[in-house]
């Protein structure tokens, strides 16, 4: 064992090849006795690539670059494809990323559309399609802006044509329900097709917070009537509907104070653990019911695991394999569930439960090391103790290397990560990021803040009003107590976070003195100009849950913010933005750099053109880290072996 000092280990994990793996594939599903799904391609400018697994076992990419299967529908998305066989050939109807518009494809010919441009730009989008081909239609999500503010948008769900008559025709889409929910789901049709169900919310909730579950009859004119609520409400969040084979209404909901499964409103296996999560996309599946009446399950407190459910005795038991982490994106046909799973040292891949045989294995993106798996860092779960005495849950990668160790009695630079969102979680898994920077001999923990999901209802209500605070102290108290407990050099401490995870890292740096440095990516800095202002319809409300209102508590939302606090900043910082936010556009990154204009701090802003809220691009991401790294090599001492490039820190 070599004896070098911590930042200076040589690594095989670079920049590249993390990017080079970095996102995972999601939005299973079955096209016939086929497994589908979307992947990742940060090779080929950020796009996410069809797959089809064949019967044969082959995976083989469906459609050629620059087709980008990808929806907009509230800017984060969801599901954006879907697939029948007719005639024994796979019909497929997909949402391309470029204009948004329905395309059908069938394997040997061309995509061609199924809806219009729209007059605004991207102002049609589509999400969670599904084909009915006794009707000749796509039911799905349908998001129309009508003008060219953030807020001038309408979503119902619609039934678009198969025929091709809607594609330069926008009249010729049907639409199902009026507009008088701000947000909806797609339709779950029942086995016999004549009822659908879907979620509805409306601001100023979130749809963790408060959604209903609407059910309606579909009459012979094609049309949604007599609907009613069946679950739900101002308290109550129902992430996901779905029909039982034999009728059954099946839904998840958090009534009791944890998301649990319910069938006609009689719970089916009431635990304290999570049978579903927070909807940050439309059309995640955390169950799917199979034909015979046993459901498909991802549930877990904390890190989830995917079994199969008894409804009739409760009963649960879980698949065995090295994944510990299962993502919502769950698709059943047969005796067959496919998902997608990861763990510590395995990657996210598609992964494939029998239940006849009780076997699980990886069918798709299978997880191959891309390096000597001895250089992967050995993480440790804890629950650190916050002020009051809270819990707070947290993931920690000491420094890990085959070959080094630091000399005599050096602690390590630490760097806390808080996650975005902030209603999110990480999850448990292989991520070579985190190795990038442990294999180099730099610990990172994750932290998963109070505010959190994955624990409860109440756990993750305690950023309720409290955004900036708890988040800030939670974040601070693993750091600190790392330090107290000797695995990280108090003078060494770092965070970093994007999106949400961007403003705790701001935060904590205007308003602690725990870490000695930052790297803050595509944050919220500014409340007072966010929210309603500048972000996107979907989260344009959610502040007032997370800070307050506005009208009632208008001085919070200055004081919260990082921007009114810049000149309390003293440390060097680095500052990552894609130039095409628009849930966190630059403006805020402009209004808080003129903040700390000519007061010295040492800081760099790398902006990214093509680059929207989070990054896909493998160039944006390798700049991204590099500059990362670099930034904590001269705040830190650190050598780097090999060397990056250096980040020029201003002023």
């Amino acid at each position: 064992m070599l004896r070098s000092a911590y930042g200076s280990w040589p690594s095989p994990i670079d920049a590249a090849l993390a990017a080079a793996h970095d996102g995972q594939p999601e939005w299973v599903g079955f096209v016939g006795d086929e497994v589908w799904w979307t992947e990742p391609r940060p090779a080929e400018g950020g796009r996410r690539a069809l797959v089809r697994r064949g019967t044969d076992g082959g995976e083989r990419t469906v459609l050629p670059a620059p087709w980008n299967v990808r929806s907009r529908v509230i800017e984060y998305g969801g599901r954006p494809w879907t697939g029948v066989v007719r005639d024994g050939v796979p019909l497929v109807v997909f949402t391309h990323f470029a204009d948004q518009r329905l395309y059908r494809y069938e394997p040997g010919g061309e995509p061609r559309p199924l809806t219009p441009l729209s007059p605004v730009g991207g102002g049609l989008r589509w999400a969670e399609p599904r084909v009915d081909l006794a009707r000749g239609e796509v039911w799905c999500v349908l998001e129309e802006f009508t003008g060219d503010g953030p807020g001038d948008v309408r979503r119902v769900l619609a039934a678009v044509p198969l025929d091709e008559s809607a594609a330069d025709d926008r009249a010729a889409v049907r639409e199902l329900t009026d507009d008088r929910h701000r947000f909806v789901t797609g339709p779950r049709l029942s086995p016999d097709g004549r009822r659908a169900a879907w979620l509805a919310w409306d601001h100023p909730r979130m749809p963790w917070e408060g959604t209903e579950l609407l059910v309606g009859d579909i009459g012979d004119d094609g049309l949604l009537h007599a609907v009613t609520t069946a679950a739900g409400g101002p308290r109550e969040a129902v992430a996901q509907a779905e029909w039982s084979a034999d009728g059954r209404l099946l839904y998840a909901s958090d009534r009791s104070g944890w998301w649990n499964l319910y069938r006609d409103g009689i719970p089916l296996c009431p635990r304290e653990e999570e049978f579903a999560g927070p909807l940050w996309k439309l059309g995640l599946r955390w169950f799917a019911p199979l034909a015979g009446g046993l459901i498909a399950v991802v549930h877990g407190r904390g890190p989830t695991v995917l079994g199969i459910l008894d409804p009739e005795t409760g009963e649960v038991v879980d698949a065995a394999g090295p994944w510990t982490e299962f993502a919502p994106s769950l698709a059943a046909h047969g005796s067959r569930i496919v998902a997608v799973g990861a763990g510590p040292r395995t990657a996210y891949e598609v992964v494939e439960l029998d239940i006849r045989s009780g076997r699980a294995r990886a069918i798709g993106a299978r997880h191959r090391d891309p390096v000597d798996p001895a250089y992967y860092p050995e993480p440790q779960i804890r629950t650190f103790t916050g002020p009051a005495g809270r819990e707070v849950h947290a993931h920690v990668y000491p420094p890990h290397h085959p070959g080094h160790a630091a000399p005599g009695e050096e602690l390590p630079p630490f760097v806390i990560w808080a996650h975005g969102g902030p209603t999110s979680r990480v999850p448990l898994v292989l991520d070579l990021a985190i190795a990038y920077f442990t294999s180099r001999g730099i610990g990172v923990a994750e932290v998963n803040y109070g505010g959190s999901t994955g624990y409860g209802r109440a756990y993750r209500e305690r950023l309720r009003e409290q955004w900036g605070v708890v988040d800030v102290e939670d974040c601070a108290a693993v750091a600190l107590a790392l330090a107290d407990e000797g695995i990280a050099d108090r003078g060494r401490l770092a965070i970093r976070g994007g999106s949400a995870g961007g403003w705790t890292t701001a935060a904590s740096l205007t308003t602690t003195d725990v870490y000695a440095c930052g790297t803050i990516s595509y944050p919220v800095l500014d409340l007072t100009t966010w929210g309603a202002g500048e972000t996107h319809d979907f989260e344009s409300r959610y502040l007032e849950s997370l800070i307050g209102p506005l009208a009632e508590v208008p001085a919070r939302y200055a004081q919260r913010s990082p921007t009114a606090h810049a000149d309390r900043l003293g440390v060097p910082f680095l500052l990552l933005q894609g130039l095409d936010d628009v849930i966190c556009p630059p403006a805020q990154c402009a209004r808080f750099l003129a903040r700390i204009d000519g007061r010295g701090v040492p800081h760099a802003y790398l902006t990214f053109a093509g680059e929207g809220h989070g990054f896909r691009r493998a160039e944006t991401m390798v700049r991204a880290l590099e500059a990362e790294l670099s930034l904590y090599a001269q705040v830190f001492g650190l050598n780097p072996v090999p060397p990056v490039p250096k980040l020029e820190l201003d002023p």
